[in-house]
């Protein structure tokens, strides 16, 4: 146990350190824009402005009256069920498997970038993670020993973690099936399966609702091959690490590795945990996949992150195994090293950080007088308005202005192994107006530009300035009154 309280220690100093780090980006942006509502005004917008059900949100606007909604009061909550996911793990694959196997899923845990990630996030994701490790502890042990607690644990994991993403029913429906068919739990389990699947009916016609807004189009605009391939790694190594290519090669070769080993060569005891285990991360692979192809993409590594339990199963089963070769050890503690290295990276690294709206809001300033803002991507303005207050819809029929600012974060284009730089932009001269600031950072750029006396400025001219520098990502202007500040 004791090994087991230092894992879940580190993983709780990597998912706390650094909270307030980063900026808020759109995602989390539009939580916050929420969680400033009162209770029933959130509710009557979760269902058209998100693609997820309604739980986290509850629980974050219950979490936020105490700690408030800056990065570190919001994003606490994330950190912790992040935190509290780690000894959860532990719990189901020692139950699946052995004390050995379950020790490695931990350590896995605590230093995967991924999980880290969705730890500092304020969203439902870490949330999600926590409750399908419930579930699936649930489930193993009810094959093992069905049991009253064993039945409420699932039963109750599972229809929370339905309540908190969609995606949730990638793991849980085989493991419904699976306890349906087996005759040791298929009576036991009755009433509990009935609430979950009366959970799921009841989420069925808000899923509908948030599916028909298409919510999620943007997914698909990369190819499904390269989103696949780009999963599978960030599972692994998360989004972005130094030496990405020799990295992810290598986590990847280890984990793939030690899961051949497992499958091939599984120990007696481990045996039947390490099949129940890659049956269930097949499943939560491969049903979005086929959902996919049929039509319905949502593949995307936060929408899979629900395999990486199991999948992280069968890969510690097999580097326990070897633990007698020293091979194991060494294994997981390379694929510990790089997780930790992708985390420094990140923390070091500005350009491979959310977008960073606080950084220009906060090297723009106060607006002296009336000022235009150019924002690049559209999506750009909702974190914006977080650190930057006073913005409103610039008019139709333009504005006077003393100011015209532009920003722009990092490039995320497709197919590449980091973000691209900040486009670097060469404005052309609006009359009356001459460029006092132009501040190029490996996270954004800013563009100051200055008048003697306010000028009337249309849209279309401060669109000119902007040149759409991201391939479909078209920039948005807002208007600042002076003395805003952020």
């Amino acid at each position: 146990m004791q090994v087991l309280l230092l894992l879940t220690l580190a993983g709780g100093v990597l998912r706390f350190a650094t909270l307030d780090g980063q900026s808020f980006w759109y995602d989390e942006a539009v939580t916050v824009r929420l969680l400033h509502m009162d209770l029933g005004g959130m509710l009557h917008t979760i269902p058209n402005s998100e693609a997820t059900p309604p739980l986290y949100y509850l629980l974050a606007w219950l979490w936020t009256k105490p700690f408030g909604t800056g990065e570190i009061g919001l994003r606490s909550l994330s950190a912790l069920v992040g935190t509290a996911a780690i000894p959860v793990f532990y719990a189901a694959a020692t139950e699946l498997c052995s004390r050995s196997v379950g020790l490695v899923v931990a350590a896995l845990a605590a230093f995967n970038p991924l999980l880290i990630w969705y730890s500092q996030e304020a969203r439902s994701y870490a949330l999600l993670v926590l409750l399908v490790g419930l579930s699936l502890w649930g489930f193993t042990r009810l094959l093992r020993r069905p049991d009253r607690t064993a039945v409420v644990l699932w039963a109750v994991a599972s229809a929370l973690a339905l309540a908190t993403h969609y995606f949730a029913i990638f793991l849980i429906a085989p493991e419904l099936v699976w306890l349906a068919a087996a005759p040791k739990t298929r009576r036991p389990t009755l009433l509990a399966a009935a609430v979950v699947v009366a959970t799921g009916l009841a989420l069925l016609p808000l899923a509908l609702h948030q599916r028909s807004l298409d919510l999620g189009g943007y997914i698909d605009e990369s190819p499904l091959v390269e989103r696949v391939a780009r999963t599978i790694k960030n599972l692994v190594l998360g989004y972005e690490s130094p030496l990405e290519a020799v990295s992810s090669a290598t986590a990847l070769l280890i984990a793939a590795a030690a899961g051949a080993f497992a499958l091939a060569r599984p120990e007696a005891s481990d045996r039947r945990g390490v099949r129940t285990a890659a049956v269930l991360g097949a499943a939560a692979l491969a049903l979005p996949l086929a959902l996919a192809l049929a039509g319905a993409d949502y593949v995307q590594a936060r929408n899979l992150i629900v395999a990486w339990l199991p999948l992280a199963v069968v890969a510690g089963a097999g580097l326990a195994m070897l633990r007698r070769r020293s091979l194991g050890a060494a294994g997981a503690a390379v694929l510990c090293a790089l997780g930790l290295a992708s985390v420094v990276g990140v923390a070091l690294e500005p350009s491979w950080q959310r977008d960073d709206w606080r950084g220009m809001a906060h090297a723009l300033g106060p607006a002296r007088s009336a000022r235009a803002v150019v924002v690049g991507p559209v999506n750009g303005v909702v974190p914006l308005e977080i650190y930057l207050r006073g913005l409103s819809l610039f008019p139709p029929a333009g504005a006077k202005v003393r100011e015209i600012a532009l920003m722009y974060p990092v490039q995320r284009l497709s197919g590449g192994l980091h973000p691209a730089p900040p486009p670097r932009l060469a404005a052309p001269p609006i009359p009356g107006f001459r460029v006092v600031e132009r501040r190029e950072t490996e996270s954004y750029t800013l563009v100051l530009l200055r008048a003697r006396t306010p000028v009337l400025v249309r849209d279309l001219a401060l669109l000119s300035l902007s040149h759409a520098p991201m391939p479909g990502e078209e920039p948005t202007i807002r208007l600042q009154r002076a003395g805003r500040t952020g």
